[in-house]
């Protein structure tokens, strides 16, 4: 069965606009199956977070979406990723996302490197100018990387495929939703791959990963 998902989104939790449900009733829409719902975290919240969205996994049910719990690590100190996001595992999150080095922002230098060398990291959002060290450490720890919607930190799409796709890591396509409008189907999210310069092959691949296997129950 296609699993349709995405990995990586936001909610009125931090700096969404959408309720957890709304989110997931429209994905639900969209024929999304899996949803991770990964607002943005540092030590303030990351317990907070985690078990507010655990309350609506039956909302998400009835709606026939699997929810992921998550968080996303954001602008936090590089040499506090593995600790956060340990923390994050122990809180119950099952999808632990890094704010990686965009362009657009003022991410600390080093970030990129401290999440794709952390077992305990699930992916590497929006990674800005990758390079093939830190690519290569992905790989090694089983990081996925992302390609990106989100309007400025898609700019280095390109750049992120190709660095990750001559190292083997794993690329994962998301929305990195915050608003209605930044919800994408499955012909938008293909237009993202195969824009980014994988192949329709390599593109399909991307955007029907067997989430289950990745994410067991």
């Amino acid at each position: 069965m296609t699993v349709q998902y995405d990995l990586h989104t936001h909610t009125t939790l931090t700096d969404g606009e959408l309720l957890p449900t709304e989110l997931i009733r429209r994905m639900a829409v969209l024929g999304y199956t899996t949803v991770a719902i990964t607002d943005h975290a540092d030590r303030s919240n990351i317990d907070t977070l985690v078990s507010t969205i655990e309350k609506i996994r039956e909302s998400a049910e009835h709606f026939g979406v699997r929810l992921l719990t998550g968080v996303e690590l954001t602008h936090v100190p590089p040499r506090e990723i593995s600790l956060l996001a340990g923390m994050a595992r122990k809180a119950g999150a099952q999808v632990v996302v890094v704010h990686g080095e965009t362009t657009v922002e003022p991410v600390a230098e080093g970030t990129n490197l401290a999440a794709c060398g952390c077992s305990e990291v699930d992916i590497l959002a929006h990674p800005g100018l990758l390079t093939s060290e830190e690519a290569e450490l992905a790989k090694e720890n089983g990081v996925m990387v992302e390609l990106t919607s989100r309007g400025g930190h898609n700019r280095t799409n390109g750049h992120v495929a190709r660095v990750a796709r001559e190292a083997g890591c794993t690329l994962v396509v998301n929305s990195d939703a915050h608003a209605p409008h930044d919800l994408l189907d499955k012909r938008a999210k293909f237009i993202i791959a195969t824009g980014s310069g994988l192949k329709n092959e390599e593109a399909s691949r991307a955007i029907s990963l067997n989430i289950e296997k990745i994410f067991p129950e």
